[in-house]
């Protein structure tokens, strides 16, 4: 049996296809904003662009493909695992 590959969306590959499994309970400070913008476990998404030098990180998700900009602090507390 294959290990599940798990990252944290902040260090996600771009274009590839993954799924958030929940968040990183160790910073209780997550801002509320992840779960209003619909972030919510096992949401399929994808990165489109990620600024250079750590700056902001351009997500689609969901069906309906909504996108919304990430700071790399918010993506760290959103654990992913990559999709075949």
């Amino acid at each position: 049996m294959k290990e599940k590959d798990l990252h944290k969306l902040s260090g996600f590959p771009k274009n590839k296809m993954g799924k958030i499994l929940g968040y990183d309970n160790d910073h209780l400070k997550m801002p509320n904003k992840i779960i209003e913008m619909g972030l919510l476990p096992e949401t399929v998404f994808r990165i489109l662009y990620q600024a250079p030098f750590n700056g902001p990180m351009y997500v689609e998700f969901g069906e309906e493909k909504s996108r919304i900009a990430l700071r790399e602090e918010e993506g760290d507390y959103i654990i992913v695992e990559e999709l075949n």
